[in-house]
């Protein structure tokens, strides 16, 4: 479709759909600038490797003893009010239509923050989640920011082999760590010597992420980092 087919298309759903707050419901856009003002950024002194807050620049006393297998993480917010209404409401409300506003905050995060970075991939479901879904919230974050990049977005790499229970519905970190054991594996070469940016919507323990590192650098990967929209604290 044509750009300004695709314009006049944006424009004319706008007119019949008006965007509303995903918080306040005031109208105009998916999140207003008042409830911008309430998310709430990381900014240093972070943790290197998981990136949460830390009293300064060395490792966490939870990464210290952690054989962690991505390089780091990092995310623009803390995943706590709007920000978790926001992840919400992508990943299980079915509105897409966030993913560009999340892209663009990652982007710009980015821009101040760089990460070695040559491809951007989505942390992917299993197949069975996938068809109840309907789409993966992480696959659409990363199309956008690739957009905005100008990076290319490998899917058909990295996949999800087990169907595990789901991260929230586990008790602690190493539970976690059992349940996401060994579920992602890669299928071909094309991230071999590669510098991987692995997106995902939301980190609470970063275990997924690191599952996902492992498996990429077993394939060849020369570094995996993690951006997320959100980060639990």
């Amino acid at each position: 479709m044509l750009p300004q087919l695709v314009k006049l298309k944006e424009v004319a759903l706008d007119f019949l759909f008006p965007q509303s707050c995903i918080a306040c419901g005031q109208t105009g856009s998916f999140i207003c600038a008042s409830c911008r003002e309430t998310l709430i950024p990381l900014a240093p002194p972070l943790c290197p490797l998981c990136g949460r807050p830390n009293s300064d620049t060395a490792l966490c006393p939870d990464c210290r003893g952690w054989q962690a297998q991505i390089d780091g993480i990092r995310s623009p917010f803390r995943y706590d009010g709007v920000m978790r209404r926001a992840v919400h409401e992508l990943k299980y409300r079915n509105l897409r239509a966030l993913a560009p506003l999340l892209a663009a905050w990652l982007h710009g995060y980015l821009k101040a923050n760089p990460l070695p970075a040559e491809v951007l991939v989505p942390v992917p479901l299993h197949p069975r989640r996938l068809r109840e879904r309907g789409y993966n919230q992480s696959a659409l974050l990363a199309k956008e920011l690739g957009k905005l990049m100008n990076m290319p977005v490998v899917e058909d790499c990295l996949v999800r082999r087990r169907h595990t229970l789901p991260q929230a519905r586990t008790a602690n970190v190493e539970e976690r760590r059992r349940n996401i054991s060994n579920a992602f594996t890669c299928q071909n070469g094309k991230l071999k010597e590669r510098k991987v940016l692995l997106i995902d919507d939301v980190a609470t323990s970063g275990t997924t992420l690191d599952a996902c590192a492992g498996a990429m650098k077993s394939a060849g990967a020369t570094s995996v980092w993690g951006l997320v929209p959100a980060r639990e604290i």
